[in-house]
């Protein structure tokens, strides 16, 4: 079977994940199937809606998406593949797509929503999630920074929020995505088989007809705002990865200090470059956004050789040796080079040959 199942049902366009051993991470073919149908069905008049969900080890919904297949990333970095380069041009562009699509475009979060998994369901037009959603951006943990629009997406949240959930990979609850506006509604788990039945039976109108009637299911689970909000703002909107660190350390509260060691296991160099991208994106659209992540992504498998790259590395400790203990370059905040977080926002492209160039 397909690792993507795309069909029409009634007049919606559904898509199902259905890689559930690997929690549904997306692989190149993936993408590429998930762009066809989107563009066959923008152009399809029987089709006013798209749904996405993934599978889970019981069958439909549980799991939604854990990321990108890091596995690849790591083989295809070491062989030098042009196969990795593809990859993140081709996701970037179906973030793109889904973010700007014609038609309402509902994403179920329920389960695991990770990374890639984020990039295909926050440009959705309903985003649901459930008790069970266990949402997170936690590219630091592997030498990366969240990309598929991370910056775009994680800037917008409520205050200093974005930097929080960037920085430390943080995961967040359905209830507590709604509150971080990277969910819309929450939903008992019990209800989405039968939601799923009556989206792709209802004779429905139109479009509009479709992303009302989803807004309107009863049963919503309360909005949770993370805690604690005020020293959330207070820390991570200070200047520096450095500030951030002394002030935390410098606190004996369990908040600060559990944060402080959190960060400290992080790769220096990638805190560095994930709160310059979180800020240099809150004043950028989408498209500007995606190019900046394609051309950050391009150093981190190449602005070092792959032997000292943070992101090879990140990969190797948690999913291919899984010792869990990466020797990052430099081991400290405090020996981070400024000088190389700043070639990271360095285009290795000039702006007419931008793998991304076409985006709008």
């Amino acid at each position: 079977m397909s690792e993507v199942i795309a069909q029409v049902q009634g007049r919606i366009g559904c898509i199902t994940l259905h890689r559930p051993k690997a929690l549904n991470a997306l692989s190149l073919p993936m993408v590429r199937e998930i762009t066809a149908a989107l563009l066959r069905w923008q152009a399809d008049p029987q089709v006013l809606a798209v749904a996405v969900r993934g599978t889970g080890k019981e069958g439909p919904f549980g799991a939604f998406c854990a990321g990108g297949d890091i596995r690849f990333f790591h083989q295809a970095a070491h062989a030098g593949d042009t196969a990795l380069g593809d990859f993140f041009t081709e996701e970037y562009a179906l973030n793109h797509l889904i973010h700007t699509y014609a038609k309402p475009y509902i994403a179920f979060m329920d389960g695991i929503v990770m990374g890639g998994g984020m990039g295909i369901s926050q440009g959705a037009s309903v985003r649901v999630v459930t008790e069970r959603t266990k949402m997170a951006m936690p590219e630091t943990h592997i030498g990366l920074f969240p990309d598929v629009g991370g910056g775009f997406f994680l800037s917008r949240c409520p205050g200093r929020l974005g930097e929080y959930l960037g920085l430390t990979g943080l995961m967040l609850g359905g209830a507590q995505a709604v509150a971080a506006k990277l969910a819309d509604l929450a939903l008992p788990s019990s209800q989405l088989e039968t939601l799923w039945a009556k989206l792709t039976s209802s004779p429905f109108e139109s479009g509009e007809a479709v992303e009302r009637w989803v807004r309107a299911q009863p049963g919503l689970l309360t909005p949770e705002a993370l805690q604690p909000a005020a020293p959330i703002d207070a820390v991570f909107g200070l200047p520096t990865v450095q500030a951030m660190l002394d002030t935390l350390e410098g606190a004996s509260d369990a908040w600060s200090q559990k944060t402080a060691q959190t960060l400290r296991a992080r790769s220096p160099l990638m805190l560095n470059v994930v709160l310059e991208q979180i800020r240099r994106a809150r004043t950028m659209g989408l498209a500007e956004d995606l190019r900046m992540e394609r051309d950050m992504v391009h150093h981190c498998f190449h602005l070092r050789s792959v032997h000292e790259s943070e992101t090879v590395e990140g990969i190797r400790a948690l999913a291919v040796d899984k010792d869990h203990s990466p020797k990052w370059k430099p081991a400290r905040v405090e020996e981070v080079d400024v000088s190389e977080v700043a070639r990271f926002f360095v285009s290795p492209w000039p702006a007419e040959q931008h793998p991304l160039r076409q985006l709008a």
